[in-house]
C-alpha cells in the first residue's frame, strides 16, 4: 500500500538537515558506504560520460566525478542544500537542481550513462514508481547503482522515520527497506536486464553493513 508522502513537509525536513550536513570546508569525495575509505568507489558506475545523482545532498560525490571530466547532474529536494552545494561546486561545472525526484524525472528529457544514489532518494522513494523512471533515463548499457543501510531483519517495506531525534517538531519521512532478493525483483520488473544486491560488511565486525545494489539495462 502506498504511504502518504507529504512533499512540502519533507522539503522542510531536508532543509533542516542541510543545516547540519553541509560543511563549507567539504572536499570532493566518493564513497558508497557510511564508513570513510571503506568499500568500492565510482568504478561501480562503469566509465560514464554523464551521470545523474538522485538525492545528491552535499554534492561531494558529484564534485569528485566532475574532477574526472564526467558531466554531472544532481537533484535534491532541499532548496537550501541545492543552493549551498550549487554554489560550492559551480566552479567544477556541477549542475544541481531542486525537485522531488519523481516529478523531476518525469519532466527531464535527458539520458545518462549512469544514475546513482548514495543514502539518497533511492532509499526514500517508492521503488515501484522510481525504478521505471530511472530505467527510461538510462542509455543502452547504462547503470543504476545505489546504496543504503540493509533492512533490519523482519522490518520490510515502507517505514516511517523521524529525523532530528524524538523531541521537538514532528518531522518525518518514509524510507523503503527490503531483502536483497526483493530489491533485485523490483529492478527486473522495472525493465532492467540484470540486478545484483549485496550487503557489504562493515569494517568492524558486528557493525552495520551497507546494502549496495547495481542494475544494468
Amino acid at each position: 500500500m502506498p504511504v502518504p508522502h507529504d512533499i512540502v513537509a519533507e522539503t522542510e525536513l531536508w532543509d533542516a538537515y542541510a543545516e547540519s550536513a553541509f560543511k563549507d570546508d567539504a572536499v570532493p569525495s566518493f564513497c558508497w558506504t557510511q564508513y570513510t575509505g571503506h568499500g568500492p568507489g565510482p568504478e561501480l558506475l562503469g566509465n560514464p560520460e554523464s551521470v545523474l545523482e538522485a538525492g545528491c545532498g552535499t554534492g561531494r560525490a558529484l564534485a569528485h566525478l566532475a574532477q574526472q571530466g564526467v558531466k554531472t547532474t544532481g537533484v535534491d529536494l532541499s532548496p537550501r542544500m541545492v543552493r549551498l552545494a550549487g554554489e560550492k561546486w559551480a566552479r567544477l561545472g556541477v549542475r544541481i537542481e531542486q525537485g522531488e525526484i519523481l516529478d523531476w524525472l518525469a519532466a527531464d528529457e535527458d539520458r545518462y550513462d549512469a544514475v546513482y544514489s548514495i543514502f539518497g532518494a533511492a532509499w526514500f522513494t517508492d521503488p515501484s514508481r522510481l525504478f521505471p523512471l530511472v530505467r527510461e533515463h538510462l542509455v543502452p548499457g547504462g547503470v543504476f547503482t545505489f546504496s543504503q543501510p540493509p533492512a533490519i531483519p523482519g522490518a520490510y517495506g515502507p517505514q516511517g522515520m523521524y529525523k532530528g531525534g524524538f523531541a521537538g517538531k514532528a518531522m518525518f519521512t518514509y524510507r523503503y527497506s527490503y531483502k536483497p532478493a526483493v530489491w533485485e525483483r523490483h529492478l527486473l520488473r522495472a525493465g532492467f536486464t540484470s540486478a545484483e544486491a549485496t550487503v557489504l560488511d562493515a569494517p568492524k565486525p558486528g557493525h552495520i553493513g551497507t546494502l549496495i545494489i547495481r542494475a544494468t539495462v
